[in-house]
């Protein structure tokens, strides 16, 4: 990482395949933090700009509890979400579990258009109010409520899917439109928990993991 040809062929893994490891990071939220400023500077949120954290319920929100999460996409919130993220487990002593699952969504989105386009198609039509609440003095939402799925022209560019920070429904949605928008969701989910779109690993230190979320 110390040349920007390395940086170079790190950047164009992750384009290639959505995520790359790094190895032989120094194990140490300083390092971490040197490491992903090789490729870009840091976007601050309410979280602050870089952190490290553990299960300590310090803010509420579910990374800083021990639950599984389903797959998801961060900051369906934002106007402008997250698009490139690292994860480096800086220590796991006397624990299990913690494995780490990444999701190729573009993949699932295909098989959905193809095994059930009517659902693709309300996916990529309704705006689902999203926002982040719970701490003191904190409330966002987009400008633009958006749906799940964003297209330009024919090409899928980005997924906004995270149940743990939708809203309520709008009211616009009549009865109807909430029954075909619930079974989408259904079916979305269930590609989701796919073997086929899934890919887990337990990630240890001194090996941050870059990707697309």
């Amino acid at each position: 990482m110390a040349s920007d040809k390395g940086v170079a062929e790190w950047t164009s893994k992750i384009r290639e395949f959505g995520f790359c490891y790094v190895d032989g990071c120094p194990v140490s939220p300083e390092k971490t933090q040197e490491l992903l400023e090789r490729i870009a500077f840091i976007r601050p949120t309410h979280y602050g700009g870089f952190y490290d954290f553990t299960a300590d319920l310090s803010s509420k929100d579910t990374a800083y509890t021990s639950l599984a999460l389903q797959a998801h996409t961060d900051t369906t919130y934002f106007s402008d979400p997250a698009g490139l993220q690292m994860f480096h487990l800086l220590s796991h002593t006397d624990g299990s579990g913690g494995e780490s699952l990444l999701v190729d969504g573009f993949a699932a989105a295909k098989i959905l258009e193809k095994e059930a386009p009517s659902s693709f198609k309300v996916l990529s039509q309704k705006p689902i109010r999203t926002h982040s609440s719970g701490n003191e003095g904190v409330s966002i939402e987009p400008l633009i409520f958006e749906p799940v799925f964003k297209s330009a022209g024919e090409s899928l560019y980005r997924i906004r899917w995270n149940p743990s920070d939708r809203a309520t429904m709008d009211s616009w949605l009549d009865d109807k439109s909430l029954e075909d928008w619930y079974e989408a969701a259904w079916r979305w989910s269930e590609i989701l928990r796919r073997p086929s779109v899934e890919y887990w690993e337990q990630l240890r230190p001194g090996r941050p993991l870059g990707a697309f979320t």
